[in-house]
């Protein structure tokens, strides 16, 4: 009789276990199926870059993209969308910078360069000094003030090529850009500039968030980016004459704090609508190129995330919840006044998923979590296999969810192929023609694919 139980119990367990998974495969089809055949995030990214553009927090092209994202996701007849709103920074660049290398009296080179978001303006007349080049902030320490005083300083290290994973190779270089300046002030420089953040040789300069710490405004020194080309004509002409000069002009300006807003949109839940399995991205960019890949790529396939859900009578169990946030870029501003805004009302989130490493290929996830829930994740990369999206990794997730980390929910980050991601990371060359319809597509679905199985199984 045990046996015969036993033997009948199994069967059913393993017929439920294949009619589950049978379900998910389906659905699977269906996801990918909406997504490349019925898409819509190449034509919400069309407008929101050609239409829009470049979208620096506190701009008015900002302001744009808050009311043009608000009428979207009502468009899309969710149960709930909302503004947040939140203080952010107004940095303003003004007109375009100019460089040059004075070799000798009367003999310069012009090289591209940008100014660093939030830097000081140089003098109307421009900054002209020496050029001391340096690799680390070791080799900056053991220069010191005689050496450093009245120069300006070139931070000249490389993002390293041999590193497969590129954001690896990102970190590794950053510093220099983000703490450059207040570094170097310290030791009398009269202006820093630094390598652009890119793997490529190409005029490109890239710009990007920097600081000046506790340093008082008298004491700011201005700070910009040079392209990697102009970074490797500067170093070898240095090589030949250490006496050269260097010649810089900017007048960007920071402004007192301005209004803005995230951009909130939620299905309820069926069965528990007190718990938020979150999908999102920022909504502001640098001001330079119109911002598609970083990271409009990332608010167009969470907004696809809704519509599919929507599009396919999905019923969640769970509130699935869209957050454009804003002023990821040079303050994170939306995700602490996001997180702070949760911890208050106590509300539950089970899961927050970001995008933001652009529009490309993807290729599977990264999950911030404990080692109970992802070894349950890891039993969905089956289901993802077909799709070649199974690169599933224990490690970090996304700036903006980063601070809803509390040891219980699980955060994760969409994981395109990266190789190509820091040729346009934060420069001109940062536009929709950039973008392959495909590939945005198939991370709108690889999301949606994800955010569906958290909502099914859950992490009990």
């Amino acid at each position: 009789m045990f046996k015969i139980v036993s033997t009948s119990f199994f069967f059913f367990l393993n017929f439920f276990l294949f009619s589950q998974t049978g379900n998910v495969d389906e659905n699977f089809a269906k996801i990918y199926n909406t997504a490349l055949t019925k898409g819509k995030t190449y034509e919400w990214l069309e407008h929101l870059s050609n239409q829009i553009g470049g979208r620096l927090s506190g701009s008015f092209n900002a302001r744009r993209a808050v009311e043009w994202a608000k009428e979207e996701l009502e468009l899309l007849e969710l149960d709930s969308v909302w503004l947040q709103p939140v203080m952010v920074p107004k940095w303003v660049r003004g007109t375009f910078e100019y460089a040059s290398i004075e070799s000798s009296p009367g003999n310069t080179i012009n090289v591209p360069i940008c100014a660093l978001g939030g830097s000081v303006a140089t003098p109307s007349s421009g900054i002209s000094a020496n050029v001391i080049e340096v690799k680390d902030f070791e080799e900056l320490e053991r220069l010191g003030t005689n050496k450093i005083e009245g120069k300006i300083v070139f931070f000249n290290r490389p993002m390293r090529p041999d590193l497969i994973n590129t954001f690896e190779s990102y970190s590794k270089a950053v510093n220099q850009r983000f703490n450059g300046a207040e570094k170097a002030a310290k030791f009398g420089a009269k202006a820093v500039i630094v390598r652009s953040m890119n793997l490529r040789l190409d005029d490109y300069p890239h710009t990007g968030s920097m600081s000046y710490g506790n340093l008082k405004l008298r004491e700011r020194i201005p700070a910009a980016a040079i392209s990697t080309n102009g970074a490797e004509l500067l170093s070898s002409m240095l090589s030949l004459n250490p006496n050269l000069k260097f010649f810089l002009k900017q007048n960007c300006k920071n402004y007192p704090d301005v209004l803005s807003y995230n951009v909130i949109g939620e299905i309820r839940g069926t069965k528990d609508p007190d718990e938020v399995i979150l999908v999102g991205g920022h909504l502001d960019s640098w001001d330079l190129g119109d911002g598609a890949h970083d990271d409009g790529a990332g608010i167009v396939q969470s907004m696809e995330v809704l519509r599919i859900f929507k599009k396919l009578k999905f019923k969640p169990k769970k509130t699935i919840r869209a957050v454009f946030f804003m002023n990821e870029e040079n303050g994170l501003r939306g995700a602490l006044a996001y997180a702070n805004h949760v911890k208050k009302i106590n509300e539950k989130h089970l899961f927050a998923l970001e995008s933001d490493a652009g529009g490309f290929s993807p290729r599977g996830f990264s999950f911030d979590c404990k080692s109970r829930d992802f070894k349950k994740i890891i039993s969905w990369k089956k289901y993802f296999e077909p799709y070649m999206v199974d690169y599933f990794v224990q490690g970090g997730s996304g700036a903006d969810i980063g601070p809803l980390k509390n040891g219980q929910v699980v955060l994760a980050g969409l994981r395109p192929d990266s190789q190509r991601y820091f040729e346009y990371h934060h420069s001109d060359n940062d536009t929709f023609e950039a973008i392959n319809k495909r590939e945005l597509e198939l991370g709108a679905a690889a999301m949606t694919a994800l955010i569906y199985l958290v909502d099914t199984f859950g992490f009990e």
